[in-house]
């Protein structure tokens, strides 16, 4: 037996569209699962988070920033560092993580301008910069935006 075979058991698991309070006979009357009295058994009961009328740990905490859900996450490389890999190399996201050039490839690789390059390298990357793409060209590489 490991971690990725266990199952709840028969029988324990509710379908989300369950009919609670019911009648006795289906199993799930009376309190329908609220136990007996008592504020959680109430309707309004408090909305979770709720601590008593307490300031609230989420208000408590300070709030910076803005987030935004769709930004994306790239890992950054200089021309420079591509200087190691032999002539016509194919430069991927995965060669770069496994020679230890990116620790990481979150949502893709941006190649930068920073750095010289002399050798011919395709280079496949989900971003470059026209500094970059300009000297892998320069250098008679090729650029390929995946």
């Amino acid at each position: 037996m490991d971690l990725s075979t266990l199952k709840p058991a028969a029988g324990s698991r509710h379908n989300d569209n369950f009919r609670r309070g019911r009648g006795e006979s289906s199993g799930n009357g009376k309190t329908a699962g609220k136990g007996h009295k008592g504020q959680k058994a109430r309707s309004g009961a408090p909305r979770i988070g709720f601590e008593g009328g307490q300031m609230p740990l989420f208000r408590r905490l300070p709030k910076r920033g803005f987030n935004n859900r769709n930004s994306k996450e790239y890992a950054y490389v200089n021309v420079g560092r591509l200087e190691q890999f032999e002539d016509g190399t194919v430069i991927t996201a995965e060669l770069l993580l496994e020679t230890g050039v990116i620790a990481k490839i979150c949502d893709g690789v941006k190649v930068l301008g920073g750095g010289e390059l002399t050798r011919k390298l395709t280079v496949k990357a989900a971003k470059v910069s026209e500094s970059a793409k300009a000297k892998i060209e320069a250098a008679g590489g090729t650029v390929e935006v995946i």
